[in-house]
């Protein structure tokens, strides 16, 4: 039945409310202790009226016991003022008492129904041997206590073995009294309990009611400002410092909103760019083949120059796009990475020996610098367009008679390539905004020195597939290091 009812709440979603759990551990802090409290208060009233009871009859029971040995009742039980004491003791305490003898034999009973009768049991025979004892018995509500009826050797009855003092036990009294008016008490004291307890259930039900719903207010303004902002009703960070953990939760979704609003940002820019970039071309072969049909009988040189002009910005425009379709495939998954051992020594060497050419033009150096021989798991055409794009930037933005070095080197883990050049660097506040598409750091001659603005976003992103990492430093007016750091096998991607 418990496993029904708990998966039918369950189907509810009532155990997914946090505001149910708080509610339900606030009434339950409220509660259990007020019922263990209760229930320590009723068995302390409850022990401690028994001890007194124990600890009243007890007293009296020692004072007829005295006057047992005066009255010589053990002997002789005719007598009425001890009759008159062991009934008024049996009637005040609503009990039994009965007048046991050294042999055992039952010599008064206040209910009159076991005299003469010999009654043996463990607790008499101790208590002739000087052990009195008492038993409280719950279930059947009465105390039995067993109290020794000793005489005390006086001078005149002394004898060698028993010396004046010496305590003699000649019978027992054996004591029953009820603990009616103890568990009528106790009763009282349960039904008060039990008012105070509805009492505490309604107050701590409310109050539990109203603690969780204050408690989980920041939540809820939380989920409120996501939603405004989901909706956009709402612009802007939110906060919601009550607790430390609204605050994180508040700090990780502006973390996450601010980073969306700039791939939104950033998605438009990109739009807005390719666009501007891809419309650029195509403008300047409007306008150069506008310039040749307004013309009548223009001379071939003239039709020459501008076909070739033409021709330039539609390879420009092809550029762009070949750029823009690796820049597509590089967003995709590492998957596609085709892994092959290669070594990259060699890799360096072909790229270097490529570039060459387009070095000689400006008289730069191009210098590779192999610490070791490396050899690395990895995608020899991206690690190619890696290479070539630096390579290629730092001849670009290099000065005349420059130099760019390259460096190969590895450990353990990873092998790194730097490229360094002596080129014309990159100021400061360009450096975080270098890997963004379509960004020039000079703009003034980004048509002199050519390129899309690409070339360095496909660098970064062929660098993360690889699992690795792209660093630069530079000096402005000084020259500019990358340094790319990859692991040498592919199991560490």
């Amino acid at each position: 039945m418990k496993r029904k009812i708990t998966a039918f709440l369950k189907k509810l979603g009532i155990w997914r409310s946090l505001k149910v759990r708080l509610f339900l551990i606030i009434l339950l802090m409220g509660l259990v202790p007020a019922y263990i409290i209760k229930a320590g208060i009723l068995q302390n009233y409850e022990a401690r009226a028994v001890d007194v009871r124990q600890s009243d009859v007890q007293n009296q029971l020692k004072i007829i016991a005295n006057h047992l040995i005066t009255y010589n009742y053990l002997q002789d039980t005719s007598s009425e003022v001890i009759n008159a004491e062991l009934e008024q003791l049996s009637n005040l305490y609503s009990g039994r008492v009965l007048i046991i003898n050294g042999n055992l034999k039952i010599i008064k009973d206040t209910y009159g129904i076991s005299e003469g009768k010999t009654i043996i049991s463990e607790e008499v025979i101790k208590c002739l041997k000087g052990t009195g004892m008492s038993k409280y018995d719950r279930n059947n509500g009465f105390i039995e206590i067993t109290t020794p009826i000793t005489e005390t050797v006086t001078a005149e009855n002394q004898t060698e073995g028993m010396p004046e003092g010496t305590e003699l036990t000649r019978g027992v009294m054996l004591t029953s009294v009820s603990t009616d008016i103890i568990m009528a008490t106790m009763d009282v004291l349960n039904r008060k309990a039990l008012i105070l307890e509805i009492i505490m259930v309604v107050v701590v039900f409310a109050i539990a009611g109203v603690l969780a719903n204050v408690l989980i207010r920041p939540f809820d303004r939380i989920t409120k400002a996501i939603m405004e902002i989901g909706n956009g009703h709402m612009d802007g960070d939110i906060s919601v410092p009550t607790y430390q953990e609204t605050e994180h939760i508040s700090n990780a979704f502006n973390l996450l909103h601010n980073q969306m609003m700039n791939m939104d940002s950033s998605r438009q820019d990109f739009v807005a760019n390719v666009s501007h970039e891809l419309k650029t071309p195509i403008t300047s072969v409007k306008v150069l083949a506008d310039s040749l049909l307004a013309q009548q009988d223009v001379p071939a040189e003239l039709y020459r120059e501008f076909l070739e002009d033409i021709a330039e910005e539609i390879e420009r425009e092809d550029k762009i796009i070949n750029d823009l379709l690796a820049l597509v495939k590089m967003d995709k998954s590492a998957a596609e990475l085709n892994i092959t051992s290669v070594n990259m020594n060699e890799l360096a060497e072909i790229i270097l020996k490529r570039m060459r050419p387009i070095a000689r033009k400006r008289d730069i150096e191009l210098l590779l610098v192999s610490t070791r021989e490396v050899t690395a798991e990895i995608d020899e055409v991206k690690m190619s367009l890696i290479l070539t794009n630096l390579i290629e930037n730092a001849i670009k933005y290099n000065r005349e008679h420059g130099k760019v070095t390259v460096t190969l080197d590895a450990d353990h883990q990873y092998f790194t390539i730097t490229v360094e050049d002596t080129g014309i660097g990159i100021p400061e506040e360009s450096l975080n905004r270098i890997y963004d598409r379509f960004y020039r750091v000079d703009k003034s001659h980004s048509r002199e020195i050519g390129g899309t603005g690409l070339g360095l976003a496909i660098t970064k992103n062929a660098v993360q597939l690889h699992r690795g990492s792209i660093k630069v430093e530079s000096t402005f007016g000084e020259g500019t290091r990358f340094l790319v750091k990859i692991p040498l096998t592919h199991s560490l991607l």
